[in-house]
């Protein structure tokens, strides 16, 4: 089967699908000829649907997505550029969460519309652990406490310890300083010997961040327990990550206790312009 087939009635020949793809695979040798792929272009194509979602009549169709499958862009409910700056600015790191569970279905919901966050050249390789029971999550919280308490004896630097034993002492009073009584925690992994899969799995948390906020959920990233999810083993057995594969990072997910007024200050950028 040909990697993508013409619809040589709806095609105009514009060459704007040869002029987006990514691997510049797709040529068109003049105005009167069609696109066509280059020798062995499947061995490059990274299968990115550009060239697809490009056409603005739907000529070209890959043979791993149909067209079907591939909703058109509803450009009359696309966020205004005052609307998503403030979405941007006005969302906050929740620590403080009400006891009740977020459905499995709006977790997933959360997953599905972060898998669609860039990758590096389209490698789709991050993938998702949920943990939906708060039991489960407090469990984890102990672990990174168990982890503190063990290198707190061999911290050298003075004040990074004094603020983890804090966070010990909080929990010997019965306080949640390390997944702040979040009911779910979404981690991401990717096998660890692949590139560029932290810079994947932050931004596909990042889209997370965004759209939970936008259904009405908070969400933190947790960095003790991502920082001990790398190296305390009783915490990595109890992940039971697939082989090979590390915690890049991971949210705490829950509905916010208290709700934000006002757009808290932040540094002005510090930009070198060349």
């Amino acid at each position: 089967m040909s990697l993508f087939n013409i619809d040589q009635i709806k095609c105009k020949r514009d060459g704007i699908c040869a002029a987006e793809c990514p691997a510049k695979i797709i040529v068109q040798d003049d105005k009167k000829s069609f696109p066509s792929l280059i020798e062995d272009g499947e061995e490059f194509c990274i299968n990115c649907g550009h060239c697809a979602a490009v056409c603005p009549y739907g000529a070209l169709t890959l043979s791993t997505m149909p067209l079907s499958a591939c909703p058109p862009i509803q450009k009359n409910i696309l966020p205004d550029a005052d609307a998503l700056k403030q979405l941007l600015r006005a969302r906050r790191s929740i620590r403080e969460y009400k006891g009740k569970v977020v459905s499995r279905k709006l977790l997933a919901e959360l997953i599905d519309t972060a898998r669609y966050a860039p990758t590096a050249s389209n490698a789709q390789q991050v993938q998702w652990t949920v943990f939906q029971n708060p039991e489960d999550v407090r469990k984890l919280a102990g672990m990174v406490v168990d982890f503190t308490k063990m290198i707190l004896p061999v911290m050298t630097d003075v004040e990074r310890a004094k603020r983890m034993q804090r966070l010990v002492d909080a929990w010997a009073d019965g306080k949640d300083r390390v997944m702040r009584g979040a009911p779910h925690l979404i981690i991401v992994h990717c096998p660890a010997d692949l590139p560029f899969t932290a810079t994947d799995c932050a931004i596909a948390l990042t889209y997370l961040e965004l759209y939970a906020y936008s259904k009405g959920l908070g969400t933190c990233w947790a960095g003790y327990f991502t920082a001990a999810a790398g190296m305390h083993e009783p915490l990595i057995k109890a992940l039971d990550l697939p082989a090979g594969h590390k915690c890049f990072g991971a949210v705490m997910v829950g509905y916010p206790k208290y709700s934000y007024h006002r757009i808290p200050l932040r540094n002005e950028p510090l930009i070198t312009w060349r």
